[in-house]
């Protein structure tokens, strides 16, 4: 008869021990031996015709194989279920497992052991209702309007393909390669397209690119080619940390791909309506209101973004867990489909931590508030993005929207695997962090543009 046991080998780490006696395997290896002969094709006999000692010839060690090994699990699965087990992942083969040869001329008894991480208790300090965080808003100035107005002007404008760079009117097309002080470029170094204006650059950098063409190189370091104003933004458009003292010092050669030269547009009734198609607008006050708007919309998505980062890595770094990290670690080289090494292991375990915690912690949250998806809010959100996208892409107006082919669309699109999975997620993260926001005290806080750039990440170790 069968027996599981279970003993204690680690903080929240367990062995669980399967012991099998012939009795327990050998009926249902005969059963799947009957089985397999009624379904096997075999050339020369009928189907379920085959002999059931040619069956076992065949194929009979490895169905001997397989059933000892589903008995194992079976027991098993019935042992995790009994004692209610929160576990990580799924059990792993304890280092201390004996070889077997399986040998089904000779069945004996067996002792499977296994490896279990087990779940800790943990509570969550952030969310106890007297945490401040803030919420920064982003003050949206008349000079950043006017910035703002004359990038559109060039938008509009109408566009020149010159040879050569003759001002700061030029447009490029380049390519950012990290490289060296020397312009060698650095292996796995930052790559990155941009399209800027020359005028965005140093008055010496202005002065080098004057009759570069396309395929010329340039090479510079960002904190002296770009006046500070401009640099945050530069520099997290290449995926670097604006306050990082060290990365504004970083050079990268410069290809120029295309050179354009841009008329700006004048302000008039015509520019307002190809930059707001629709909208009548008639004046420069109408549309630097409406301009304004969504500069304002755009900083608090950005402040929203913002506050959604911090609260994340605040929980994940200040969320006391303890983790099972010997079994994790063994669970991470021998679990997976393929083996890592132990450096390979050492290498990623950081990042394998860090998604550990937080998977941890949004689902207490999630049972905690009872946080669910229903299908109802599947199929609004599903039609809210084919809509816009449509819209966007497409050119239709709501009423076409309204068709009787959007209805299929919408279903089709739900029972495609990807879609769904990915909907789901973002509308149960949206409420996730939404709930997170209530149990938290918002503090508004007033910032620049230039100071909101800068902020810091709330990143930190454990």
């Amino acid at each position: 008869m069968a027996s599981v046991t279970q003993e204690n080998i680690g903080k929240y780490h367990e062995k669980v021990i399967v012991q099998l006696a012939k009795e327990d395997y050998l009926p249902t290896f005969e059963k799947a031996l009957k089985q397999y002969s009624k379904n096997a094709a075999i050339p020369g006999f009928r189907k379920g015709m085959v002999p059931l000692g040619m069956v076992k010839k065949m194929h009979g060690a490895s169905l001997y194989r397989d059933e000892v090994l589903k008995v194992a699990g079976t027991k098993l699965d019935e042992h995790l279920h009994a004692v209610k087990a929160e576990i990580f992942a799924r059990p792993i083969p304890a280092a201390t497992q004996k070889q077997y040869r399986f040998d089904m001329n000779n069945p004996e008894d067996f002792t499977f052991e296994f490896e279990i991480g087990t779940k800790p208790d943990y509570t969550l300090p952030l969310l106890n209702g007297s945490t401040t965080v803030p919420l920064y808003k982003v003050t949206v100035t008349d000079e950043m309007v006017n910035e703002e107005v004359e990038k559109l002007q060039y938008k509009a404008g109408d566009m020149t393909d010159p040879e050569t760079v003759t001002g700061e009117d030029n447009v490029l097309n380049v390519v950012f390669e990290e490289a060296d002080a020397n312009g060698i470029l650095i292996e796995g170094g930052i790559k990155k397209d941009n399209s800027l204006l020359v005028k965005y650059f140093s008055p010496s950098l202005q002065a080098l690119l004057m009759g570069k063409k396309a395929n010329d190189v340039v090479t510079f370091t960002l904190k002296d080619n770009f006046d500070a104003h401009l640099l945050p933004a530069i520099m997290k458009d290449l995926n670097l940390d604006p306050t990082n003292e060290d990365a504004k010092n970083k050079c990268f050669n410069m290809l120029i791909v295309k050179v354009g030269l841009v008329t700006k547009s004048e302000i008039n009734a015509s520019f307002f309506e190809k930059i707001y198609p629709g909208r009548s607008l008639e004046t420069i006050e109408a549309f630097k209101d409406v301009l304004k708007g969504e500069i304002e919309m755009y900083w608090n998505q950005q402040a929203r973004t913002k506050l959604h980062t911090d609260l994340f890595e605040r929980l994940v770094h200040e969320t006391p867990i303890e983790l099972p990290v010997t079994f994790l670690k063994r669970w991470m080289s021998v679990g997976g489909e393929q083996y890592k090494s132990p450096e390979q292991v050492e290498k990623e375990f950081g990042g394998f931590d860090h998604q550990m915690r937080w998977q941890l912690i949004s689902d207490k949250i999630i049972e905690d508030n009872k946080l669910q998806v229903t299908n109802e809010e599947m199929d609004e959100a599903a039609r809210a993005q084919i809509m816009s996208y449509f819209g966007q892409y497409g050119g239709m107006s709501g009423m076409d929207l309204e068709s009787d082919w959007i209805e299929p669309l919408i279903k089709k699109q739900l029972e495609d695997k990807k879609f769904s999975e990915e909907l789901y997620n973002r509308i149960i993260t949206d409420k996730l962090f939404f709930t997170i926001e209530q149990r938290v005290n918002l503090q508004e806080t007033t910032v620049n543009a230039e100071e909101f750039i800068k902020l810091p990440s709330a990143h930190h170790h454990h």
